[in-house]
């Protein structure tokens, strides 16, 4: 039992994976247990089971196996995460539990499986199941096998998908195992239990004895449809809902069938294709055109046999079906045109919406054919019609059905009448929209008055059928003039009708249409509209509302009620009709005399033609009272208006009697029913009077009641035909005038175009200008409404007036038109008009479209036009084309009929010759503009050749045939392409032109559709093979389309259909998903809706988003801005945006003037933040490209919308080159002034100025540049950093411009290449000009070439990217370039690298050809004749350049002695301070500008520094000379070059006599320039140098150690106060962190670093801006995380808390509650108590605020906290007495006390004195007199303050910035440690001891070990301290020190040194330092 006690100790996890049976047992019941107890799904427990679940189920131990599947079940029913394991679980049951002997382990296998269905994991189990059937144990099979049958039964076949088990059932009926064909047999009939007939095709073929048997076993299955028992979890909540419904009773029935509704499958969707067409006989299309019916027999004969497979494969089945068509058509055999009817029958099921293109070719033959009475013919041609009905939609053969019902022969109308009745039985109100229903009742109804019964019995029948399908409400309006008697035969029939999609659908519909009324009450909502009839009419409450919307006709037509208008037209009520519109019989005057008498005053109408003018207008007065009291159903108006016409009439001359009249003809016009009779009896005299000054108005008035009452339409023509045939110009350009107005009103919707364009082209050639100009502003107006076809009309106009009238249309651009206001019906309630206006704006906008004159083309296109097209000569098929395109041109506007022209253009499409391509596509844009919408039905047939056009490999053609595509889109929106599979067909052919083109287009339009057909899911497939395509082009495409599909079609099923492709793609894919769903664009919402659609689907608007609904073109304009959320998405909103966008600012110009006052620039906060993470997720296109394309404009455009002025925006997007020069010239202005907007928009002006680059205008290229210039140079002084994304979007473009053929520009460009790398890293531009030596432009490579050797020649070999090895190859490969002026730029590139590295050169450019290697060796030896001339040229021609600094490029090399830790680094290398890190330049890294800048002080100081002759120190340095040595600068021009300033005060610095070195160290603190160069890590080794120095006892021993001793002291002082202040103050932490650490560092040590720290502190309030305090903070925080408050307590001293606390505190006071925001470089804030504690002291200075004086804040750097309170310092006092007291630490109290003192000159330490003994107290006087002798007597240093007060020097804030420690070549750090170091071992040279051991703490990384022996030579040593610089780094507090600081001054012989020496002496240097590189 040992063993037993050892795995019970185990967790459950391990022993369920325990190699003991009995553990694994005991595992899988406790964690049974546990599964059983956890109630939560999500509970954390679950997850540490789900590797384990598979090991459950597959456990070679039967018994636990069982125990493992009971336990693996009830973990997949309730965890959360139990699906991630669905597929290796499922295959783990496959193969290890179904083929286990015990039913036990099958039975729980298979629940498994159908719980991991139930989790919504079924496709994964389906997939392992349908694996499992090819196992070759049939004991697994059958298993298999059965899990699908229960699952299917259980879940139905909504869930379980029957296509792939169908596939494979044939397979196992032939399996030689009995057991699995019995089980096969047992799923076929669950199968057909779900699909009934539709398994039948699929399995024919199997043996016909199992193929009896299941018959058998079929008929046996109850009819029912079949119910799902089981449910999914997402389906169960809802199942639970319906069953309480169920229980509830009632309705609920009804609603629980829908629910369950079994979705049908198809059988054709089961079966295999087949191919036909290769398969067609050889000889077929001669034999169906020979003479002998035999032969033509036989040739259908073999079609049909082929077309009886019950699935076709698509393909090119156009010749095919024109030879049957033919025969149908043309053949004078009845029999064959029967057999080719049933060919072309089987051709439609079988290809089903593939034969959909050729359905607009075959229909109007076969319905022409229908003249033929055998009934076979006719059978078989309705068969053929049938069929090809449901291959294409009714909309796309309306216009072919149309045209034949006027045909005379009866058979051919009722044949058709029949066939659209059953056409409509397979329609929804959906697909059967008003706009079809209108033309087809309207051809209905005549047939139903046809002389033969039979005609208007099927007219009958159809129109019965439509009011079936959508509803009486929307049927009614066309059948207003139907008697009584023909519309209850058509309700007769309509009850008859039985739809294919059953009853439900109608009243569906119908329950739909009533909704959204209001005004209609429960009762006749809930009658149905075929009880209507018997709704009796005294119930006027629900009715009065009804007859409005039943009869009235669509509400904008505007006509008013009846006057008793209760009935509706069910009830055929008289009055109910004359809703319509008022028909008014004229009366005689003696009739209207008597009717107005009983209305009118006596005394008004006697004193009507009174010849006194007052008496009339009182007459009118009281005729005006009247009219107004009048009820509108007693007033008679045609008895008015007659009254108001009598004499005098019209022709009365006072005009206030005139204005009276014509004012109450506007009342009686509005407050009555007013007929058309009434309107004509006064319109003559209204438009007589327009033109009056004094009445016009009242005139125009009384124009537009009658307009509202009469509708529009009908007045403007009898207005116009008036104002025409009079004479007055005055009236004809005050009624245009007053037309123009009127359409705004009104809308134009019923307007005659035809009847208006003729009008206006008279008034056009009017001689009076007004005239004219009142035409062309109503042509403006109609332009709104028409679109740019409108033009057309006028194109034979004189240029002069054509230029008019395009100057309108250009003012209409973009804006849209406004939303009717009147001729809206006010009689009918408010409610219905909400009603119609749902269905109504289809009408609006078709109607001006089929307003235009359209010519029949058909008759043109003949047989000889159609064959010229398809000659085998191309100059004869170009002849066609032309012909044919004159045809389109000259007819203008086209009816759909164009005979044979599709298939003749469609030929033309894929023409070898690539002109007649285009030529063929400029046709079909020109047919897509002249046909209009009708186009629709083209769409199928030549569509879709044309997206095959876009895999052209040529570039212009496949530009073409995008703007054709996109032309016809415009038309016909994109429903029609998107329908059937023709474009997922495209999409699947392998071509990457044509799938990156068609994903293109696809992307910009899906998303302004609001839906689209449910075929679009076909393309998913193929757009997933595009996702993981070869070509990059299609993957960026299909990348960018995903967001769209998905906006459509949902996450889910795009999910689905991953299922079928391979697992790696498949993980690759739902991540691209999961990707894309986060950046789904919402959907376009609906359009706001008006009550006239202004533009249709149909004007082919170019402001019109191309296919977006023209709705648009009405909300956007409401709301210029599009909504942010959509403006992600690149183009959803901003293409309707770019709609009016081009044309706003036609407003005033005080208007524009007022607008352009603000700032240009808005800044939006984190806005360039968020582009660039939409950059980065690929939410939006990445700014790379060889040419701008459309979408980039579109997508900047939309990004600048929310950050730039809009009326900038205009004229930097537009299409002139002018208003962009503008648009410079402002930003130009307001560079200066917005900075904050600049910078804040920078990414997106750089991206704007990269378009202008490709812009051929060289003003505004010239412009741009001036720009930049400026641009960048603000940019340097505000010392921004251009980003990555800033940097890659806009300086590859700029590098192009540099290879420009103007000298001029080229000059430009250099200097905003040499500006940038201010603001850039130089060796990140290296990079970009790399990339630009490969263009194939020689200018630009030459150019480039320069360019980089100018960055080398300034800022030294480190900026070659990616080494300077590979980067020199680069260059060198320039040296053999074909153009003279790239090989003279690349080897001057090189002689520059050479100049600056030497001979290394050589080693670097690797093998040059013989040639190449000469032509660089004479080029150098010539560059080193002129050796000063270099410099100089230098200056003159970069007079820009100026030493940038390079953060990023240091990152690369981070200095070995940087032990700062990486996110300091990573700070500095985000600096935003330009002045960041310096780019090494050369050997030295430091920016010398300022020094060349500042030469003079150099000179000054020069003398001062003591020369030695150092000849003796070099002799044994024994160095090859190169051959040819680099220049090296004389000393005369010393002062210019910096390089040899420096080297002259290195020289210094190794000088032997140690006051030189210090000398020259304290000059080169003394620049303050130089000084701040030096890096945190330089500064640590110096200040240790420095400190240790100081302490070191051995220098008392020389004779002037006190002067040495002061000297460093002053050299301390100035490292404080010049360097760079957040270095130093960094470095003085990292050193005082050290020494405390270190335990060999004595306490003094630690005691100097904190007293610098101290005078830092003091320094504070002066640098405080200038420091980089989260750099501080991060060194503040790295040391309390090293020294928390116990380990610092526990330090001997007290000292380093203190000064820790005065520091923070410091910058506490400094900075306020801000100080908390430069925490930001602190990973983990909680590692140390730095925030903590400044929370206290926020706290603190809070609670204490003011409470101390200046004076005291000026002693900022005590020890002390500076708020503290008395209480402290007294506890601070009583501690340093206790230290005193103690005997260890007697000095050091003292040392405190007396600081203290100092420091608090006024402290009071007297009550401390007072309680202690007299000898203690003279003991602590006697103490501090000594220190003050000791420290100021003597002024040791190292026992003092280390800093002498009289030093003290205030200190100059320098502008500081981080730099990060710079390495050279070889990534070492090269500073003053190293010149130090240098100095150490010329000391060693000379013999000095360097060997003596101390004790001191060590000089860290200058010196790491002991006793270095004499090396050979200097060089080698250097290098291997260089070396070990780095360890030390880490190492210094073991390590001993070297005690070579020890100097005696008096070694060397001191003479001054001659020019010659100093030259001699700097060649030397340069030796060493080439050697060492």
């Amino acid at each position: 039992m040992g063993d037993d006690s050892e795995w019970l100790k185990l967790p459950i996890d391990q022993k369920c994976e325990h190699k003991l049976w009995k553990a694994r047992l005991n595992g899988y019941e406790e964690a049974l247990k546990i599964f059983q107890k956890i109630k939560d799904e999500k509970s954390p427990e679950w997850s540490k089971f789900l590797g384990l679940i598979k090991k459950f189920v597959t456990d070679s131990n039967a018994v636990v196996q069982l125990k493992g599947l009971e336990a693996a079940l009830v973990y997949v029913e309730n965890a959360h995460v139990a699906g991630k394991t669905t597929g290796e679980v499922v295959s783990g049951v496959v193969s290890k539990v179904f083929n286990q002997p015990k039913a036990k382990a099958k039975e729980l296998g298979i629940e498994i499986c159908l719980m991991y269905i139930e989790i919504e994991k079924g496709e994964a189990v389906q997939e392992e199941l349908l694996k499992g059937l090819d196992n070759k144990n049939p004991k697994i099979v059958v298993a298999c096998i059965e899990t699908l049958r229960k699952a299917l039964s259980e879940f139905g076949s909504k869930i379980i998908l029957l296509k792939p088990i169908i596939k494979v059932l044939p397979k196992l009926f032939e399996s030689r195992e009995k057991a699995i064909r019995d089980e096969a047999k047992l799923i076929a009939v669950e199968i057909y239990r779900w699909i009934r007939d539709a398994l039948r095709p699929p399995l024919q073929n199997i043996n016909s004895v199992q193929l009896k048997e299941l018959e058998e076993e079929w008929v046996r299955l109850p009819t029912g449809a079949p119910k799902p028992s089981r449910f999914l979890r997402s389906q169960q909540e809802l199942e639970a809902k319906l069953e309480q419904q169920q229980s509830a009773g009632g309705d609920a029935e009804g609603g629980g069938d829908d629910g369950d509704e079994v979705p049908q499958i198809d059988a054709y969707e089961l079966l295999e294709a087949v191919e036909i067409l290769s398969k067609l006989p050889k000889d077929f299309y001669d034999k169906i055109e020979a003479k002998k019916w035999q032969e033509r027999k036989e040739a259908l004969e073999a079609v049909e046999v082929l077309v009886k497979n019950p699935k076709l494969e698509a393909g090119d089945y156009a010749d095919l079906v024109k030879a049957l068509k033919k025969v149908v058509g043309k053949d004078t055999n009845v029999m064959l045109v029967a057999l080719a009817a049933k060919c072309l029958t089987g051709l439609a099921v079988g290809l089903r919406k593939k034969f959909g293109q050729y359905a607009g070719h075959v229909v109007p033959t076969i319905l022409e054919k229908f003249k033929e009475k055998k009934p076979q013919v006719v059978q078989a041609l309705q068969e053929a019609i049938d069929a090809i009905f449901l291959t294409t939609t009714l909309q796309n053969i309306s216009e072919d059905v149309l045209a034949v019902m006027d045909n005379k022969n009866p058979t051919i109308k009722q044949q058709t009448s029949l066939f659209i009745a059953r056409s409509f039985r397979h329609c929804t109100a959906s697909t059967l929209p008003k706009s079809l229903l209108k033309p087809f009742c309207a051809a209905l109804l005549k047939h139903i008055n046809d002389s033969a019964p039979e005609v208007r019995d099927a007219a009958f029948e159809a129109l019965g059928t439509a009011l079936k399908v959508v509803g009486e409400k929307a049927v009614n309006p066309f059948l207003a003039d139907v008697d009584k008697l023909k519309l209850d035969k058509i309700k007769e029939c309509s009850e008859k009708v039985e739809l294919v999609h059953g009853k439900k659908a109608g009243l569906a519909a119908d329950k739909k249409e009533f909704k959204p009324m209001p005004g209609r009450t429960a009762a006749s909502g809930a009658a149905g509209d075929k009880d209507m009839k018997d709704i009796s009419a005294p119930k006027p409450g629900p009715l009065k509302k009804a007859p409005a919307t039943k009869a009235g006709g669509p509400p904008k037509k505007g006509k008013p009620t009846a006057p008793g208008g209760t009935g509706s037209t069910g009830t055929k009520n008289k009055k109910g009709l004359e809703t319509k519109e008022i028909v008014e019989p004229e009366l005689s005057i003696e009739v209207c005399e008597e009717k107005a008498s009983v209305v009118l005053p006596p005394t008004c109408i006697q004193v009507l033609d009174s010849s006194n003018w007052k008496e009339r207008l009182a007459c009118m007065e009281e005729f005006q009272k009247a009219v107004e009291l009048m009820d509108r159903t007693e007033m008679p108006c045609q008895a008015l208006v007659r009254m108001l016409a009598k004499k005098p009439g019209w022709k009365e001359t006072n005009f206030q009697v005139m204005q009276m009249k014509l004012h109450i003809v506007a009342l009686i016009a509005q407050k009555g029913n007013f007929s058309k009779t009434s309107a004509q009896i006064v319109l003559d005299g209204l438009v007589d009077k327009i033109g009056d000054v004094k009445c016009g108005n009242n005139a125009k008035e009384a124009m537009t009641a009658i307009a509202e009452a009469c509708m529009l339409p009908w007045t403007a023509e009898q207005v116009m035909s008036m104002a025409f045939s009079q004479k007055n110009p005055k009236n004809q350009s005050e009624t245009l005038n007053w037309l123009s107005n009127a359409i705004k009103e009104f809308g134009f919707s019923g307007l005659n175009v035809k009847a208006f364009i003729s009008n206006v082209k008279t008034a056009l050639a009017a001689t009076n200008p007004a005239v004219r100009t009142s035409a062309i502003t109503l042509l403006g107006v109609m332009y709104l409404y028409v679109g740019p076809s409108l033009r057309m009309f006028f194109e034979d106009e004189k240029p002069a007036l054509l230029s008019q009238i395009d100057a309108e249309f250009e003012k209409m651009q973009g804006q849209s038109p406004p939303a009717p206001t009147r001729g809206i019906s006010k009689h009918s309630t408010s409610g219905t008009d909400e009603g119609e206006d749902g269905d109504e704006p289809d009408d609006g906008g078709n109607d001006v479209v089929d307003l235009l004159p359209r010519t029949e083309i058909s008759d043109k296109i003949t047989s000889e036009l159609v064959s010229k097209i398809g000659d085998k000569n191309w100059k004869i098929r170009k002849e066609g084309l032309d012909e044919v395109a004159g045809i389109i041109n000259e007819a203008k506007f086209i009816q759909p009929n164009i005979g044979e022209l599709p298939t003749a253009l469609k030929g033309r499409l894929n023409d070898s010759n690539k002109i007649l391509v285009q030529q063929t596509l400029n046709i079909l844009q020109q047919l897509a503009v002249a046909m209009g919408p009708n186009i629709k039905q083209h769409v199928k047939n030549l569509g879709i050749p044309i997206i095959t056009v876009l895999g052209d490999s040529k570039n212009n053609v496949r530009a073409a045939a995008l703007a054709t595509v996109n032309a016809w889109a415009e038309q016909t929106g994109m429903k029609e392409w998107l329908e059937g599979e023709d474009l997922s067909e495209e999409l699947k052919k392998e071509n990457p032109f044509l799938r990156q083109e068609l994903l293109g287009w696809l992307a910009e339009k899906l998303p302004t559709l609001r839906s689209t057909p449910t075929d679009l899911i076909l393309c998913v497939p193929h757009l997933y093979s595009c996702l993981e395509d070869r070509n990059g082009d299609v993957r960026k495409k299909a990348q960018d389309a995903l967001p769209f599909f998905m906006m459509h079609l949902g996450y889910e099923k795009m999910a689905k259909a991953t299922g079928k492709l391979k697992p790696t793609s498949k993980d690759q894919l739902l991540a691209m998903l999961e990707k894309a769903k986060a950046n789904m664009p919402a959907k376009p919402a609906a359009p706001t809706k008006t009550t006239s659609k202004p533009m249709g689907g149909s004007a082919p608007a170019k402001f019109q988003p191309a296919s977006a609904p023209a709705e648009d073109s009405v909300s956007s304009s409401a709301e210029p801005r599009p909504d942010p959320k959509k403006a992600k998405a690149p183009g959803v909103s901003s293409k309707a945006k770019s709609a009016q966008g081009k044309k706003v600012p036609s407003k005033t110009s005080l208007k524009e003037d007022e607008d352009k006052s603000g700032p240009i620039f808005i800044v939006v906060p984190n806005g360039k933040e968020q582009r660039m993470k939409d950059e980065k997720g690929l939410k939006v296109l990445k700014w790379n490209f060889t040419t701008p394309r459309d979408e980039y404009i579109e997508q900047l455009k939309t990004q600048m919308s929310s950050c730039v002025a809009k009326w900038l925006q205009d004229e930097m997007f537009h299409s002139d080159f002018q208003h962009h020069n503008k648009a410079l010239a402002v930003m130009v202005d307001h560079l200066e002034s917005e900075k904050e907007g600049v910078i804040g928009c920078l990414d997106l002006i750089l991206k704007w100025l990269t378009l202008r680059f490709f812009d051929t205008n060289t003003s505004v290229l010239m412009k741009a540049l001036e720009y930049l210039k400026l641009l960048f140079t603000l940019l340097r002084e505000e010392e921004y950093h251009l980003t990555e994304n800033e940097a890659s979007s806009f300086i590859p473009y700029l590098i192009l411009k540099v290879g420009e053929p103007k000298d001029v520009i080229r000059k430009d460009v250099r200097a905003i290449l040499n500006r940038m790398c201010l603001v850039y890293p130089a060796s990140k531009m290296f990079s970009f000009i790399m990339e630009g030596t490969k263009s194939k432009n020689s200018k630009q490579r030459a150019e480039c070439l320069e360019e980089l050797g100018c960055l080398v020649e300034s800022y030294g070999m480190n900026v070659c990217q990616p080494t300077p090895g590979k980067a020199l190859k680069e260059i060198a490969i320039h040296i053999g370039d074909r153009d003279n002026a790239v090989r003279n730029a690349a080897l001057n590139t090189i002689v520059t690298v050479y100049n600056v590295h030497g001979d290394q050169v050589f080693k670097l450019i690797g093998n040059l050809s013989e040639k190449d290697m000469s032509m660089l060796e004479e080029r150098i030896k010539r560059s080193a004749k002129r050796p000063s001339a270099a410099p100089i040229k230098q200056v003159e021609e970069k007079p820009q350049r100026t030493q940038s600094i390079s953060s990023n490029s240091n990152m690369l090399r981070k200095g070995p002695a940087e032990d700062m830790s990486s996110k300091l680094n990573q700070a500095r290398s985000m600096s935003g301070h330009p002045e960041a890190a310096q780019m090494v330049r050369r050997e030295f890294q430091l920016d010398l500008d300022e020094i060349e800048n500042d030469n003079g002080t150099v000179r000054c100081e020069m003398p001062e520094l003591v020369q030695h002759k150092l000849d003796d120190i070099f002799e044994p340095v024994l160095i090859p000379e190169p051959k040819i040595r680099a220049v090296s600068p004389h000393f005369d021009d010393m002062h210019s070059n910096t390089a040899s300033t420096i080297n002259f005060i290195i020289s210094q610095v190794a000088s032997g006599d140690i006051n030189t070195s210090i000398q020259a160290l304290t000059q080169l603190f003394q620049i303050e320039s130089l000084a701040r160069e030096a890096s945190t890590g330089v500064l640590k080794d110096l200040m240790h140098g420095l400190i240790t120095l100081m302490l070191d006892s051995r220098i008392e021993d020389l004779e002037e150690g006190q002067q040495v001793i002061r000297s460093v002291n002053l050299l301390v002082v100035k490292v404080l106060e010049k360097s760079d202040q957040t270095n130093i103050l960094s470095a003085l932490l990292v050193l005082l962190q050290d020494s405390l650490l270190a335990t060999a560092s004595s306490p003094k040590f630690s005691e100097l670093v904190m007293k610098c720290l101290w005078r830092m502190v003091r320094l504070l309030p002066d640098t405080i801006n200038s420091i980089n305090l989260d750099r501080i903070l991060l060194d503040i925080h790295i040391f309390m995380k090293v020294f928390p408050k116990e380990k610092l307590k526990q330090c001997k001293s007290e000292f380093p808390i203190r000064t820790l606390k005065t520091l923070l505190h410091t910058l506490c006071k400094l900075k306020g509650p801000k100080i908390l925001d430069h925490l930001t470089m602190i990973d983990n804030k909680n590692e140390s108590e730095l925030e903590a504690h400044l929370c206290r002291m926020m706290k603190h200075s809070m609670d204490q605020t003011g409470s101390k004086s200046d004076k005291e804040t000026e002693k900022g750097a005590s020890r002390l906290d500076e708020k503290s309170s008395k209480a402290k310092v007294n506890d601070f006092l009583a501690e340093i007495f206790k230290k005193i007291g103690s005997k260890e630490n007697t000095k050091e109290g003292l040392a405190e006390l007396y600081e203290y003192k100092k420091k608090y000159s006024d402290a009071d330490i007297e009550p401390f004195l007072k309680n202690s003994s007299q000898f203690f107290q003279s003991y602590v006087e006697r103490g501090l007199r000594v220190i003050e002798m000791e420290r100021e007597g003597k002024g040791r240093i190292p026992t003092s303050t280390g800093i002498s007060p009289q030093m003290e020097v205030t200190c100059v804030p320098t502008p500081t910035s981080t730099v990060s420690s710079i390495g050279n070549t070889n990534g070492e750090e090269v500073g003053p440690s190293v010149y130090l170091e240098r100095l150490k071992i010329l000391r060693q040279r000379c013999g000095l001891d360097n060997a003596k051991q101390d004790d001191r703490p060590p000089l860290t990384s200058l010196l790491s070990k002991p006793a270095v022996p004499t090396v050979a030579s200097s060089t080698d040593m250097l290098h291997s301290k260089l070396s070990q610089l780095r360890e030390s780094r880490e190492q210094h507090q073991h390590s001993d020190l070297d005690s070579n600081q020890i100097h005696s001054s008096g070694t060397m012989t001191t003479s001054s040194s001659s020019t010659a020496n100093i030259d001699d002496l700097k060649k030397r240097l340069e030796r060493i330092k080439s050697s060492r590189k």
